[in-house]
């Protein structure tokens, strides 16, 4: 209900304004006491490359990621990674996270950072208490944060921010009545803005590169094979994501017919989840999978996916990232 609000009639958000100009003032008044000494700024020993978008669901961050850590090791960084876990039940924090780590503990998208990656990586909800343990625990000389936007507490040197190239940023309201947390003038406030999936307004984008099909279940007989292996085939598509749709819509593009099965984001799936009828091949997300595997079948395929920004965000990234290693040196 609320994304029809969101994402369509601006009249429909009217009567959640009240609720949203609350939201704005305990925002605003938070980032203030950030900003006046009045909250503590956490400084660390190595640059913080913050990852973040404005709306909330998927805009396509995770991607991004695992491209910047593959761009920052061409550039002569050892990048580690920190995020906050979320769906992960751990008793305590910070976490450190490995490939083989347990996505019920530590959760999914950490999970899928550290195999796609093989970055150190460290999760908890307290930041900047993560910074810290990951630089102790490992090697690492820069740090990228996902989704660590409006973890004010968090410093950082470099801000990216992701914008839904199809939604952009909806009705341009703050929660509730939008799908902002924070006001649409702060994307001026960024380092780099970046659009995923299309081009939103004169925003840089970044474009979908060879998505391919591996088994959920691994067989050594069963290599990778392109997207287009599915073409003109009817699949049930599995998806408990910020935004179902993008990958739906993903699947459609490369001629897939598509039965749609949208969870929760961070769904935690049962075996029953999996079983539909008629029996067809099951495709589902990456981040899905690292979840899925114990009930996996040899029907069951995961879509992996690499991004590719465009030429000026890159270029931009590129100047910002050896103004950081001058300063480095500098200091």
């Amino acid at each position: 209900m609320l994304e029809k609000i969101w994402y369509g009639n601006r009249l429909l958000a009217l009567p959640l304004l009240p609720l949203s100009a609350l939201f704005g003032l305990v925002s605003g008044l938070r980032g203030l006491a950030y900003r006046t000494g009045l909250k503590k700024v956490h400084r660390f020993d190595a640059p913080v490359i913050v990852v973040g978008n404005l709306a909330v669901g998927g805009t396509g961050k995770t991607p991004l990621v695992i491209w910047l850590c593959e761009h920052l090791r061409a550039q002569g960084f050892r990048p580690g990674i920190v995020s906050r876990g979320y769906g992960g039940n751990a008793s305590h924090w910070p976490q450190q996270v490995r490939a083989d780590s347990d996505p019920v503990v530590v959760g999914d998208e950490a999970v899928l950072l550290a195999q796609r990656t093989g970055c150190p990586m460290c999760v908890s909800p307290d930041r900047p208490a993560a910074v810290e343990a990951l630089l102790r625990y490992s090697d690492c000389d820069i740090v990228v944060a996902d989704d660590g936007l409006q973890h004010l507490a968090m410093g950082r040197d470099l801000e990216i921010v992701v914008v839904d190239g199809r939604r952009g940023l909806g009705n341009g309201f703050l929660l509730p009545a939008g799908p902002l947390r924070e006001p649409p003038g702060r994307l001026r406030k960024a380092d780099l803005v970046i659009s995923s999936g299309a081009r939103w307004e004169d925003v840089p984008a970044m474009h979908v590169v060879k998505p391919r099909l591996v088994p959920l279940v691994p067989a050594s007989e069963t290599r990778p094979r392109p997207l287009q292996a599915l073409s003109g085939r009817q699949v049930h598509a599995v998806a408990g994501i910020g935004n179902p749709q993008r990958f739906f819509d993903l699947l459609r593009s490369h001629g897939v017919e598509v039965i749609p099965h949208a969870f929760p984001d961070h769904h935690a799936f049962r075996r029953m989840d999996l079983w539909f009828e008629p029996d067809l091949p099951v495709v589902m997300t990456e981040k899905d999978a690292v979840k899925c595997r114990r009930y996996g079948k040899r029907n069951h395929w995961v879509v992996q996916i690499d991004v590719q920004p465009e030429p000026a965000f890159i270029d931009r990234l590129d100047q910002l990232l050896e103004e950081l290693k001058i300063g480095q040196e500098a200091a």
